[in-house]
């Protein structure tokens, strides 16, 4: 593939992308983060993948990619349990 075919895929997807998350009503904003976390899942799994597989440039960006994707699960499992603990009934007494 060449680069500019890769960068015309990445463009039009960021497109899409904006496209459908602007989309998005409220509601569905809490499901779609669990989500979205269950990815991030599979790319800190591809970035270890990637930091092992090669020299050190391949390790670092390997190692950077596992700090944004880790920083992007706690940060989206903290903001789900904030907002589902505002809809948890408060106990009296």
């Amino acid at each position: 593939m060449t680069v500019a075919i890769a960068i015309t895929i990445f463009v039009l997807a960021l497109f899409v992308g904006v496209e459908v998350i602007t989309k998005v009503p409220t509601q569905l904003h809490t499901p779609l983060m669990s989500g979205s976390n269950a990815i991030s899942g599979i790319t800190i799994i591809g970035a270890l993948l990637a930091a092992g597989s090669g020299g050190w440039a391949a390790g670092l960006f390997g190692m950077l990619a596992v700090t944004a994707a880790m920083i992007n699960v706690v940060g989206g499992y903290m903001v789900t349990d904030r907002m589902l603990g505002m809809f948890s009934r408060k106990k009296k007494g």
